[in-house]
């Protein structure tokens, strides 16, 4: 390590510690109310939190992310820190032209007046990772947006989080506080994701997956990367004319169909997290503009969420929960979100859980939010001891950043309606996307296993009972009778394995082509389909309306 650079760690180093000793005693003194008190809406910043928030600032690029991504973290933060953090600036002064000239070329390789026929002095934006520039491309008529990388900001934050790093991990040995936390995973969590934001050739990878799965969403679009002009450093977009949906006033809103764009906006984010696994996690206001076509254009893609299968079921229920006012099943699927800590409280944490879910039937159309909602709980978890995925905190302040959004297009959106209408089109996707190829493989090689096995262990289990090895405390009831209806439940449970081997085999002979058709679909699918559906009614109508019901 050179002279230079321990001399720059140790910077870090005094900068971290003094943030740590400062503001870890207010934290921890205010953190125990944060679960119960914890309120999206009418939260006033303390002195202590704005004078956070300033700190942050002073130190520059690296500490600016970690107080953004600390905004999502209300398991950690106090409700008057997370107000603060909102309002944290990320607007720096812009690089003089020359540098960002110089960057550019130096990127891409050429001239920038040989990669374009105009190119704006002044930027769109600054910030403290990068500045946008409007360009033209050599035809003379592409219009796009070229964000550039600060020069030298990727080796700054490296060296600045590797600082970070080792304090966090340092606090996680030694201190109460770091252990109960998770400091040390936190902090890596926060230093992955801000090392994606700073690969532009990911955030163009964002975009072009995004704007995919986007494609045939209503009033959304997303701005198209130019591949031939980006690289680490540099990322060429289409450009979008639009304005932000906070700039917009109210003459501009009384033309726009604003039920209609917070439905559709609202619906997209569900898709991305519940059926694509893929989500906008930064869709603040400023990153959602309105068109001239009264369309709205997601931009900034530095940020993204991946939500695994398994969270996304959990996910869909949970919201599903919500939406009916389930309160006890909206508690028993948080739960299983998350990974209890030796302290974690199951009776507690479902207890708060349910005071949730249940307090929103009370509220009003116009303060109905799901995000704050899904922040109540996330804080709820941290307090109770659960530890949920990171991107459970990412998709919490997604959707609070929609209920902002979705509250300037259409004051009465009902998300809950919203989500109800869209719950069936999911359950419907989800249970299409399980029946791939390989799952169909998996389902019938345990369906043959459980098919071949059952009549062995069915017998098994009836000469256990016929030589009277089985005991059974059943005062008062014919023997002859128990035995005639396991003979009947078994022959119900073989019957009903026949039936599902058919539709499945049904299924897959559906993509065989075949000479012999019945109304148009392969001919040996559709005997099995109808064997099945006959055998399957008769089964339901024997339980319904036999002799002996059940």
């Amino acid at each position: 390590m050179s002279q230079s650079t321990a001399l720059e760690r140790f910077a870090t180093y005094k900068d971290v510690a003094g943030m740590m000793l400062k503001y870890i005693p207010k934290l921890s003194s205010s953190h125990p109310e944060v679960a119960t008190n914890f309120e999206v809406e009418d939260v006033e910043p303390s002195d202590d939190a704005a004078s956070f928030v300033e700190d942050l600032e002073k130190l520059g690029p690296t500490f600016i992310k970690v107080g953004q991504l600390l905004s999502t973290r209300v398991d950690l933060m106090p409700p008057e820190y997370i107000a603060a953090l909102e309002k944290l600036q990320d607007d720096v002064d812009p690089v003089p032209y020359e540098e960002i000239e110089t960057a550019v070329e130096e990127e891409l390789g050429a001239k920038i007046s040989r990669l374009f026929s105009d190119f704006t002095e002044m930027p769109l934006a600054s910030a403290s990772i990068g500045q946008v520039h409007r360009a033209v491309l050599r035809d003379g008529k592409t219009q796009v947006a070229v964000k550039i990388q600060r020069p030298g900001i990727r080796s700054r934050m490296v060296k600045e989080f590797d600082a970070i790093q080792e304090v966090a991990d340092f606090l996680y040995k030694h201190t109460d506080f770091g252990k109960q936390y998770d400091i040390d995973i936190v902090i890596n969590q926060f230093r992955t994701a801000i090392l994606n934001e700073l690969n532009y050739l990911a955030e163009a990878e964002n975009l072009s997956r995004l704007g995919a799965n986007l494609a045939e969403a209503p009033n959304l679009i997303v701005p198209a990367p130019i591949k031939d002009y980006c690289s680490s450093g540099v990322l060429t977009m289409e450009y979008i004319d639009g304005n932000k949906i906070t700039d917009l006033s109210g003459v501009v809103m009384a033309e726009v169909n604003g039920d209609q764009l917070a439905e559709d906006l609202f619906q997209a984010y569900l898709k991305q997290v519940t059926l694509d696994g893929f989500f906008h996690a930064d869709p603040h206001p400023g990153n959602i503009l309105l068109t001239r076509d009264h369309k709205l254009a997601l931009i900034d893609l530095g940020m993204v969420g991946k939500v695994s299968d398994d969270l996304r079921d959990h996910i869909v229920q949970f919201l599903g929960a919500v939406a009916e006012g389930e309160s006890a099943k909206a508690a028993k699927v948080a739960r299983l979100m998350g990974t209890p800590r030796d302290d974690f409280s199951p009776e507690n944490f479902e207890n708060v859980i349910k005071e949730i879910v249940l307090s929103r039937q009370n509220t009003v159309l116009e303060n109905l939010k799901v995000g704050g909602l899904v922040m109540k709980v996330i804080s709820a978890c941290g307090k109770n001891g659960l530890r949920i995925p990171d991107a459970v905190y990412m998709i919490g302040k997604m959707l609070l950043n929609i209920d902002l959004i979705g509250e300037k297009l259409a004051p009465k959106f009902n998300p809950d309606a919203s989500i109800r209408r869209y719950m069936t089109e999911i359950a419907q996707v989800r249970i299409t996307s399980q029946l791939t190829g390989s799952n169909l493989v998996d389902y019938l090689t345990e369906l043959k296993a459980l098919f071949v096995n059952t009549p062995e262990r069915l017998n098994r289990a009836l000469e256990t009972i016929a030589d009277n090895r089985m005991a059974l405390d059943v005062s008062g009831i014919d023997e002859e009778k128990i035995l005639a209806g396991f003979y009947r439940v078994a022959n119900r449970i073989t019957v009903g394995l026949i039936l599902s081997a058919l539709i499945i085999g049904a299924s897959m002979l559906m993509n065989i082509e075949s000479k012999f058709t019945i109304f148009g679909y392969p001919g040996l699918a559709m005997i099995f389909f109808l064997i099945a559906a006959f055998g399957g009614l008769t089964l339901v109508w024997r339980i319904m309306f036999g002799k002996e019901k059940g």
